[in-house]
């Protein structure tokens, strides 16, 4: 059985869920760098566009019953390759033990102008 879990407070762009569940597992959409606290997107500042990201997608999980621990697959999408140590630091915080499974890919552009997008697959 399918299950759309939408999260108060991020932002809804489009016809998309924030994470849908299915069977045993959690998937997340992609997130860029908005910040819901402060309701401002985080751009040029990849460390704290990734901290951001990461704890949109943790409060994703927590809505959906998961949390990061149980994160299986990460697919990071970079405009530019140069960045990806500054995200790889801040990455390697979160994810220190038992890292999941990940993709980076470097993309031209991605909507609103944003440096970097995160997607997760976790287990619920």
């Amino acid at each position: 059985m399918k299950t759309c879990i939408e999260v108060t407070g991020l932002p809804k762009a489009g016809p998309y869920s924030h994470a849908v569940r299915m069977g045993g597992l959690i998937f997340v959409s992609g997130n860029v760098a908005f910040d819901p606290d402060t309701g401002k997107a985080v751009k040029g500042d990849i460390p704290q566009a990734t901290k951001v990201i990461l704890s949109n997608i943790e409060r994703t999980l927590a809505a959906a019953g998961s949390d990061l621990s149980k994160v299986v697959k990460t697919t990071i999408f970079l405009t530019d390759m140069g960045t990806f140590s500054q995200m790889n630091e801040v990455y390697g915080k979160v994810f220190a033990d038992n890292p999941p499974a990940r993709s980076t890919v470097g993309v031209k552009e991605l909507p609103g102008g944003y440096d970097i997008e995160i997607e997760v697959i976790a287990g619920a």
